[in-house]
C-alpha cells in the first residue's frame, strides 16, 4: 500500500522545505503533489527542486486539494498542510490503520510547535473529536483510500471547511480512525491573531457550518481582521 501526499500552498517557501524533507523520507510515499494557488515567493520553484510535482489552479484550500488529489496515483491520499510535519513512523502508522477493511480513512494526533499554554491538550482534543464525531481537522494530516475518495466525489471544492464536508461524506462509507502517530503543526496563526480570538473564530465558523452558512461567507468571517 503506497501513499500520495497532496500539499496545498500559497506563499509557503519558508515552511515547505522541512515539510517536504520529512515527507520524502517516508518509504511508503510514492509521490508528492504540491497544489499551488498562485504563490509569488518561489514556493513552486522550491517544491520542484525538492522533488514535488507542482500543479497550479484556483486559490482556495479545498480547490487546491481537490486538484492535487484528482491526479494522485497512490492507494492512499494524504492531505497535508504545508506547515505540518510528519514523524518518521507516519507512513507505517497510516498503512497499519488501513489494514482494517472497515476503515476508509482518518488522521493523526496533533501537537503544536511552541504553543501558548492555552493550546496544550491538542492530543486529547483530537481523540475526543474522533471518538464522538468521527471528525478531524485538516492540519491533522487527513488520509483516505483513493478509491473511496473517488467514490465520494473527491475533496469538496470549497474555500473553507473542506475537512468538515469530506469527513461527513466519508462517514457514510466506513469508519474514520486516528493513526498511531502524531504530527506537529505551526502555531503561527494563533500567534498572529491571538489564541483566544482564533479559538473564538473557529468555534463561530464551526457553528455556522452546522447551521448551513455558505463556505464563502464563513471564509470572509474567519479571515476578517
Amino acid at each position: 500500500m503506497n501513499i500520495t501526499v497532496v500539499i496545498p500552498t500559497l506563499n509557503e517557501a519558508a515552511e515547505l522545505p522541512e515539510t517536504l524533507k520529512r515527507v520524502k523520507a517516508l518509504p511508503e510515499v510514492c509521490e508528492v503533489i504540491v497544489s499551488d494557488g498562485g504563490s509569488t515567493d518561489g514556493t513552486r520553484e522550491c517544491a520542484a527542486k525538492l522533488g514535488g510535482r507542482v500543479v497550479t489552479g484556483v486559490c482556495g484550500r479545498g480547490h487546491q486539494l481537490r486538484l492535487g488529489a484528482e491526479q494522485a496515483q497512490g492507494d492512499v491520499v494524504l492531505l497535508l498542510h504545508a506547515d505540518t510535519w510528519l514523524q518518521a513512523d507516519a507512513g507505517a502508522a497510516i498503512v497499519a490503520a488501513l489494514q482494517d477493511s472497515g476503515v476508509v480513512g482518518g488522521a493523526s494526533y496533533k501537537a503544536f510547535r511552541e504553543p501558548h499554554w492555552l493550546m496544550r491538550g491538542s492530543r486529547i482534543r483530537c481523540w475526543w473529536r474522533m471518538r464522538t464525531q468521527q471528525f478531524a481537522y485538516g492540519d491533522q494530516a487527513l488520509f483516505v483510500r483513493r478509491d473511496v475518495l473517488v467514490r465520494v466525489g473527491g475533496v469538496p471544492a470549497v474555500p473553507l471547511m473542506e475537512e468538515h464536508e469530506l469527513c461527513r461524506r466519508l462517514r457514510r462509507e466506513g469508519r474514520l480512525v486516528l493513526a498511531g502517530t502524531t504530527v506537529t503543526t505551526s502555531a503561527r496563526r494563533f500567534r498572529e491573531r491571538g489564541v483566544l480570538r482564533t479559538y473564538w473564530r473557529m468555534a463561530v465558523t464551526n457553528l455556522g457550518w452546522h447551521l448551513g452558512v455558505s463556505p464563502d461567507r464563513l471564509r470572509r468571517l474567519y479571515e476578517r481582521r
